[in-house]
């Protein structure tokens, strides 16, 4: 029993290691993942290494290639606009399921995350902007009741995360916008409007992104 234990914690162990790398950009962009240094590093067999490489693999952060073995998944624009737009669907679902249960309290506090989401615009701190908009919409998303759905999110903006560090990013000007379409949100969720007119201006919300990365210069 205690061995199982051990090879699922080394198994979570590299798991983390590796997808931390890849998140933060020190794995690029079609790098192989070498087993035998990642085991050592660990102080693990190959095993949990290779187990915690299918799960990363699951969550398209990894690829296999023939003859080459692990490698950091390369994703292209075509990729990405994709993601956005499952993201919208997503996002859109999540938003209009939480917001029975955000209170006045809730409310105040993401008018104040969009406060600072203005503040960081007008200093151009785009990565503190994209920190803290996740953050805005966690703050509506820990109150829905669907955390498979919220699980299912976050692990695409990791993807799109991974390939921003990549060189892909959004188009600047869509920051102020995005500010003024949270706080028509937020509105809409003290005004108590129906479900699915929530749902359709989430969703909205983040095809509009996906319209500024398309016609991004």
């Amino acid at each position: 029993m205690e061995r199982k234990e051990s090879k699922i914690n080394k198994t979570k162990y590299a798991y983390e290691v590796i997808r931390t790398r890849i998140l933060d950009g020190t794995y690029t962009q079609g790098q192989r993942i070498v087993i035998d240094q990642i085991a050592k590093e660990v102080g693990s067999s190959h095993i949990p290494v290779r187990e915690a490489l299918r799960q990363l693999e699951a969550d398209q952060l990894i690829k296999y290639e023939q003859n080459v073995g692990a490698v950091v998944r390369s994703i292209n624009d075509n990729v990405y606009k994709e993601s956005l737009e499952l993201l919208a669907i997503l996002e859109g679902y999540a938003t209009a399921k939480s917001t029975p249960y955000i209170n006045q309290d809730d409310l105040q506090e993401l008018t104040s995350i969009n406060e600072q989401l203005r503040e960081v615009v007008q200093n151009y701190e785009l990565q503190r902007f994209g920190e803290l908009n996740q953050t805005f919409h966690m703050a509506i998303y820990k109150h829905c009741p669907n955390q498979l759905l919220i699980q299912d999110i976050i692990k695409v903006w990791e993807r799109l995360d991974s390939v921003r560090n990549g060189g892909i990013s959004f188009y600047p000007s869509r920051a102020p916008q995005s500010i003024t379409e949270h706080e028509t949100l937020l509105s809409m969720i003290a005004e108590n409007k129906p479900p699915y007119e929530i749902e359709a201006f989430a969703r909205d919300h983040k095809l509009n992104t996906l319209h500024a990365f398309k016609n991004k210069s």
